[in-house]
Order: structure tokens, then C-alpha cells, then sequence
């Protein structure tokens, strides 16, 4: 079993190789099928209500 030690307590090594591995995971989310949410806010050309004019 290892021994625990404190996260402030480890080398700058072994605190970067937890970094890493705690950015590496999506959790089974596909990042190429999520939107932006500044796509939601962007410019659009066409009117929203083209009828009304």
C-alpha cells in the first residue's frame, strides 16, 4: 500500500505528472461535438423574424 503524502509535500515532478493526468480525461465527452458558447453570442446576419418587413 502506499504511503500517502500530502500534495504540497511532493516533488514538483511528481506534482506535474498528477497535473497531467487530472487534464488528460474528457470522461467519455467527445470535445469535437461540443459547442462554444461564444457560438451562441456570434453575429448573424439574417433577420430573426424576416416576414415581419
Amino acid at each position: 500500500m502506499k504511503k500517502f503524502i500530502p500534495y504540497e509535500k511532493l516533488s514538483k515532478k511528481e506534482r506535474r505528472r498528477i497535473d497531467s493526468e487530472k487534464r488528460r480525461d474528457w470522461a467519455g465527452i467527445n470535445p469535437v461535438t461540443r459547442i462554444a458558447d461564444t457560438d451562441l453570442k456570434k453575429y448573424r446576419r439574417k433577420p430573426k423574424y424576416p416576414d415581419r418587413f
